[in-house]
């Protein structure tokens, strides 16, 4: 028998930077941006830098945006982010997460399902539903609705 997929993201469990685990049940009512971040990438300066920009906007409104050390380090250090991070996982193949699994399964890219490169956006409305795929180079200020 199939696995029944899972209708919204508020079904998944994951965990956060520092291994705690984390329903996504919490977030219910709540738009979501996840991203699938870097710490060494072209794109990081940028998009970490247009993350902080909108969780210092939206934050008051529920919105809520290597190694996991390294991840630390660079998003909450250098960049001085305040938004959840998530523990590191695979988000192609096999092995890929089952919310990355969710995610592209409702929303295709541009040259198939798989995820490119770091920094690809999907967009959760309130009720858990992805609603838009966002290609790396999106910054995350033109996300905004």
């Amino acid at each position: 028998m199939a696995e029944e997929m899972p209708k919204s993201i508020y079904n998944f469990t994951v965990k956060d930077i520092q291994g705690n685990d984390v329903s996504l049940n919490n977030y219910t009512g709540k738009v979501l941006l996840i991203v699938n971040v870097a710490s060494k990438c072209g794109l990081t300066h940028s998009n970490y830098k247009e993350l902080n920009v909108l969780y210092e906007k939206y934050k008051n409104q529920g919105q809520e945006p290597g190694s996991n050390e390294e991840i630390k380090e660079v998003v909450c250090t250098m960049f001085k982010a305040e938004f959840p991070v998530f523990d590191k996982v695979e988000v192609n193949g096999k092995n890929a997460a089952p919310l990355y699994k969710f995610l592209k399964s409702q929303k295709g890219g541009l040259f198939g399902d798989g995820i490119k490169w770091n920094f690809t956006k999907f967009l959760v409305n309130k009720d858990g539903k992805v609603v838009e795929r966002y290609a790396p180079t999106t910054s995350p200020l033109k996300i905004e609705v």
